[in-house]
């Protein structure tokens, strides 16, 4: 499999857990933080968070900075990027369906007058 390939495959399996995502939204929205910080905003054991936390390191959606005794976690969103890429096909896909639904619509709206 090429490496480009396994690099997306990780992200998509990073962003799968609802656990994830969230923390991607705290960092996003609060900005780079405390691994304890995060971790107190969840109810789960400290190791299973610690493997959504590298989860996500490996997929290189946040990256792991050590302040003194803490370990600062901050989102990098260039993979998500490449994510966008990957999915704008399939929103111009459903934009042209959408767009030939309502001028298929109107032509029978026009037709019934």
């Amino acid at each position: 499999m090429p490496a480009v390939a396994a690099a997306e495959d990780r992200v998509f399996a990073a962003l799968a857990s609802p656990v994830r995502r969230e923390v991607l939204r705290l960092l996003r929205e609060e900005g780079p933080q405390p691994v304890q910080r995060l971790a107190g905003k969840f109810e789960m054991a400290r190791p299973s968070f610690s493997e959504h936390l590298r989860v996500l390191r490996e997929a290189g959606l946040v990256s792991e900075r050590k302040v003194g005794r803490q370990r600062l976690y901050r989102l990098e969103a260039v993979p998500l990027n490449d994510v966008q890429e990957w999915l704008n096909p399939f929103e111009r896909f459903w934009r042209d369906r959408l767009a030939g639904l309502g001028a298929l619509l109107d032509r029978m709206e026009e037709d019934e007058s």
